[in-house]
């Protein structure tokens, strides 16, 4: 009989213990996973009562190096979005949003957040809901994730709460709303104005509670993108009932007549809190005058420009580089000189064409940064084509005969310019921490100077090479050409593989295994253009077929970009 006893008490506990877990999930809907995130919609209660709104909430748990975004992102992204579906009649109002925190990646700054977050929002179901009934809540979300390359992602949630006489607060999940509500901007107390002329700003409050014993740090998010250079820093002054921030401003952003965001503060024990803040535009700019000088940003620009020969995505070119100053050996003075002067040009007019590019991108709204164009899934892919297509020369597949790209076959001067052009193409994403002031500094400069820290950085890139021109000596210290020659441009192929294998990886995580497949499809075209090219310069009998069959392949690789 104890034994008895004791099996029905183990029975009725394990009953009991299931039926709590299913309690306790009850109010967090099944999980939407990624390598990334864990997506779920939430709410902070186990049961509703009629007429009453629900608290619901995206809860996004990220993995260590990944984040998301705020509403307005920054320099680069894009903010969640839900939508609910179900049930009909119901209104959800907009997310209220914590505050962000600021998320560097290079010279841009985006706004967001990383870890843990919850995003909440507030729920008015239909009317006509009785004790007895079951709310069914389907939702629908998008949310971006970005780390090295950014991923777009997406869920649909359901939720089922039961409508009871009173509501339950779900004990496990309450909190994180109550957290999410202390995180979220209150009315700030303070009476605010903010001054936007040319390239500066500032936003000064004053009232009771600023000053240096009470603030040790702070931070304004602009709620709209455009305004303000994110990237650039905001120096903090601070006086007994007073705080300035100084801005700097993007050349020709726009000034309206209300500069609206969140003001985030950490007082001296290191507690940070949130406030809402929509200061008046008017009046003289304070604080300003401590932006980068032009000749230090110069300097950095050349010095960043100069450590991207160092950087691991510009290896593939020093191969291409290399094979170039191997042929120089022996030269003429003059033709050192002109191949130099060739190279830098093609570095120049890359560096002034991306420059002028993302003026024009910013100057339209976009949030283009620095290094945008590996955003684009089919720049990434076309340039592993490219990659591929260089190894393959270099492997001996194919020849590149009359001005061909430096070190691949070819010695003409129109193959330096674009070694030196494909250098910055490639060289874009490796930003040097000394490029990250030069490159802030200079897209809140007007064009001129703007053109002119560009130029900078392209005569960092281009100064080892560029010197040969200044000191055609040198290249006499290189060994002489010879069968040396032919195996080391051989084993300079496998960098271009290696560089294309990389690039393979990047559209794998953007565009996912679709995207990866049309990469191998076009590789596969490639390799055989290369091998119908090469097949046709040995053989004269079958020149035009094997060429027209070489273009007809690139020509199917191209068109698979659009996919």
């Amino acid at each position: 009989m104890p034994r008895l006893l004791l099996a029905a008490l183990l029975l009725l506990a394990s009953a009991w213990g299931a039926a709590w877990d299913n309690a306790t999930q009850a109010a967090e809907s099944a999980a939407v996973r990624s390598p990334r995130a864990t997506a779920t919609l939430v709410a902070a209660a186990r049961a509703v009562a009629p007429g009453d709104a629900v608290e619901l909430g995206l809860r996004l748990r990220l993995a260590p190096g990944w984040h998301s975004y705020w509403r307005n992102p920054g320099d680069a992204g894009a903010p969640p979005e839900v939508a609910v579906l179900a049930p009909a009649g119901a209104a959800a109002d907009p997310i209220r949003w914590p505050a962000p925190k600021r998320i560097p990646t290079g010279p841009l700054v985006s706004f967001g957040y990383e870890g843990e977050v919850l995003l909440p929002f507030r729920l008015v179901p239909p009317a006509g809901l009785a004790p007895g009934d079951t709310l069914a809540i389907e939702a629908e979300a998008t949310w971006l994730v970005c780390a090295e390359v950014c991923i777009p992602e997406e869920g649909r949630f359901r939720l089922d709460l039961p409508v009871e006489a009173a509501g339950r607060l779900d004990g496990a999940l309450a909190p994180l709303f109550t957290a999410a509500e202390a995180a979220a901007p209150r009315p700030a107390p303070w009476a605010a104005r903010a001054a936007l002329a040319g390239g500066a700003g500032s936003l000064t409050l004053a009232g009771e509670g600023l000053s240096a014993a009470t603030v040790r740090d702070a931070t304004f998010f602009p709620a709209e993108g455009g305004l303000l250079d994110n990237a650039a820093p905001q120096r903090l002054s601070l006086a007994e009932g007073r705080l300035t921030l100084a801005l700097t401003r993007p050349e020709g952003a726009a000034a309206p007549a209300t500069l609206d965001g969140v003001l985030a503060l950490t007082d001296a024990a290191g507690v940070r809190a949130a406030y809402a803040v929509a200061a008046p535009v008017g009046g003289p700019v304070e604080g300003a005058g401590d932006a980068l000088p032009l000749w230090q940003a110069l300097g950095f620009a050349f010095l960043g420009g100069l450590i991207l020969n160092l950087m691991p995505c510009v290896f593939p070119i020093l191969a291409m580089k290399a094979m170039a100053l191997a042929r120089l050996s022996g030269a003429a003075r003059a033709t050192v000189r002109a191949h130099a002067a060739s190279y830098t040009a093609g570095v120049l007019a890359a560096f002034l064409a991306l420059a002028g590019l993302l003026m024009a991108l910013r100057a339209a709204g976009a949030a283009a940064g620095w290094g945008f164009q590996f955003t684009a899934p089919a720049f990434v892919a076309a340039l592993a084509w490219l990659m591929l297509a260089v190894g393959l020369n270099l492997s001996g597949v194919y020849a590149i005969r009359g001005p061909a790209v430096a070190g691949t076959g070819g010695g003409g001067h129109a193959g330096s310019a674009l070694t030196g052009a494909l250098a910055v193409l490639v060289a874009t994403p490796c930003t040097a921490p000394f490029m990250a002031a030069a490159v802030g500094t200079a897209l809140a400069l007007p064009a001129p100077q703007t053109l002119a820290i560009f130029a900078a950085l392209g005569l960092g890139l281009a100064a080892p090479y560029a010197l040969l021109g200044l000191a055609p000596g040198l290249a006499g210290l290189l060994p002489r050409p010879g069968p040396w020659m032919e195996r080391l441009r051989q084993g300079l192929a496998f960098p271009m593989y290696g560089a294309a294998a990389w690039l393979a990886w990047v559209l794998a995580q953007q565009a996912g295994p679709d995207g990866l497949a049309l990469l191998l499809a076009g590789a596969v075209l490639l390799g055989f253009s290369g091998w119908a090219l090469g097949q046709a310069q040995r053989s004269a009998g079958r020149g035009r077929l094997g060429r027209a069959l070489a273009a007809a392949a690139v020509v199917g690789a191209l068109a698979l970009l659009p996919s």
